[in-house]
């Protein structure tokens, strides 16, 4: 009985934190790819707010984006 009880409340708690989780968005509009190149994700205009893409997404990712489009690091 109590090893029943235990399954339920795992499945249960299982089908509850599937509500929770990834929506498929991004949380800042420059950690989405496509919006890499617009200004607003690009210094100087993203520096106050730490929102610039190669702040957000990490430098190793920045690093490869930056040598897929041919420009040199800062």
């Amino acid at each position: 009985m109590v090893g029943m009880l235990r399954i339920i409340g795992i499945a249960l708690l299982g089908v509850l934190l599937t509500g929770c989780g990834y929506d498929g968005q991004y949380r800042y509009p420059c950690q989405d790819p496509a919006n890499w190149d617009n200004k607003e994700c690009n210094p100087p205009i993203c520096e106050p707010t730490g929102t610039c893409s190669r702040d957000l997404v990490g430098q190793e990712t920045w690093d490869e984006y930056q040598k897929t489009k041919g420009v040199e690091n800062e």
